[in-house]
């Protein structure tokens, strides 16, 4: 069974959880401008709203628990990444008091939702009959996955999970000036600047991160490097062939990312989804 409830309120959030196996935690307040304008706001739901998401899961001893991150985590200059960096941190530190409970945490770190709610592509086409776009910098870029590639990656996570990885997928990434063009190729472009906490480039794996990182075909995965959660190497290498440990200098972001969609790539899956 799979819960989504009032991260604010814990005795609910307990109540609610009774009988539940699976949890997989997505509620956060994520929009950046909202999270600078009113930080506590972020906090409570993001850091505190998380603990309790854990706490009831350890009060209803739920087997696994899988907290959904983003991109904005990983080197954070935004207190909505900030805030879901901690998230992430609580929910990794879980393991460390599970004890001889039979539960597991991990998170599963991923970049923008195709057509979310405040997302670029919703916003350009509602602005595309203006014959203007905004686009905040010719050179700005942003990994890109589909809801249900989403969905698809946080199932086969919870199959994988030993508890304290965080699990990034392989995804594509994408020029934003290219999908103000895939939108509508004849619009004027202004270029408007990047607003307070945006970044040039977004970023899912961090150099910092790259000494505890396995690299799969299909994702990575950031291993623990808390001594109280037990991890063998190794056999988890053995057991998820073919796998590799990244390299020092390995960094994962949507500039030095291999694999980019082109203008008519953008155009093909805006219409498909």
């Amino acid at each position: 069974r799979y819960f989504i409830g009032d991260v604010r309120d814990y005795h609910r959030l307990k109540m609610a959880m009774t009988n539940v196996d699976i949890v997989i935690h997505a509620a956060a307040l994520k929009q950046v401008p909202a999270a600078e304008y009113n930080p506590f706001e972020a906090v409570k739901t993001n850091i505190l709203g998380a603990q309790n998401v854990i706490d009831a899961c350890f009060h209803n001893k739920v087997k696994k628990v899988i907290a959904l991150s983003t991109d904005k985590a990983s080197s954070p200059i935004n207190l909505y990444g900030a805030t879901k960096l901690t998230s992430d941190k609580l929910f990794v530190a879980a393991n460390n008091y599970r004890g001889s409970e039979n539960i597991k945490f991990s998170v599963v770190r991923y970049g923008n939702v195709m057509g979310s709610r405040g997302s670029l592509i919703p916003f350009f086409l509602k602005k595309k009959n203006e014959g203007v776009l905004p686009v905040t910098d010719v050179n700005m870029t942003r990994f890109n996955i589909t809801l249900t590639e989403g969905i698809d990656f946080v199932l086969l996570s919870l199959k994988k999970m030993w508890g304290g990885e965080v699990f990034v997928p392989r995804i594509p990434s994408y020029k934003v000036i290219d999908v103000a063009k895939a939108i509508s190729p004849k619009a004027k472009i202004e270029f408007i600047g990047i607003r307070p906490g945006e970044k040039l480039h977004e970023e899912m794996i961090s150099q910092s991160d790259a000494m505890n990182t396995i690299e799969f075909k299909d994702c990575f995965v950031i291993i623990p490097n808390s001594k109280s959660i037990p991890w063998n190497i190794k056999k988890y290498l053995k057991l998820n062939k073919p796998g590799k440990i990244c390299s020092r200098e390995f960094s994962y972001n949507s500039k030095n990312n291999k694999d980019y969609l082109s203008i008519s790539q953008l155009k093909k899956l805006i219409q498909k989804n």
